[in-house]
């Protein structure tokens, strides 16, 4: 899950959830809700954590490191608007986020044409 994620990323670089809070500019409180998975971080937060840490959002959201996919889509998946609809996701098996991520992939490739 993404707080697992995020701790064993901050752990790493031998940082505290005060210091890192910081770096981010966020409170020490939520940025620990982000790690017991309480809260969910925005894009913006999410992307800031992800380049802090020189990681892709795939591996922030999924645990994918293998899979880029293109920040405009994440972009869209985590608009408080979106979000209504995959407020299941966060507990979903990574096998389905990933087959989630393909049909929107396919979404959006087919409304180029």
């Amino acid at each position: 899950m993404l707080g697992a994620r995020l701790k064993k990323l901050r752990s790493k670089q031998g940082l505290s959830q005060e210091e890192l809070s910081k770096i981010l500019g966020l409170t020490r409180g939520t940025y620990a809700h982000y790690e017991i998975n309480k809260r969910q971080p925005d894009y913006d937060t999410l992307k800031k954590i992800a380049d802090f840490f020189d990681v892709t959002l795939d591996y922030l959201i999924t645990g994918n490191e293998k899979n880029i996919s293109p920040d405009e889509m994440w972009q869209e998946f985590l608009n408080p608007k979106t979000q209504i609809f995959f407020k299941d996701l966060q507990n979903a098996p990574e096998e389905k986020i990933e087959e989630l991520i393909r049909f929107w992939e396919f979404i959006k490739e087919r409304d180029k044409s």
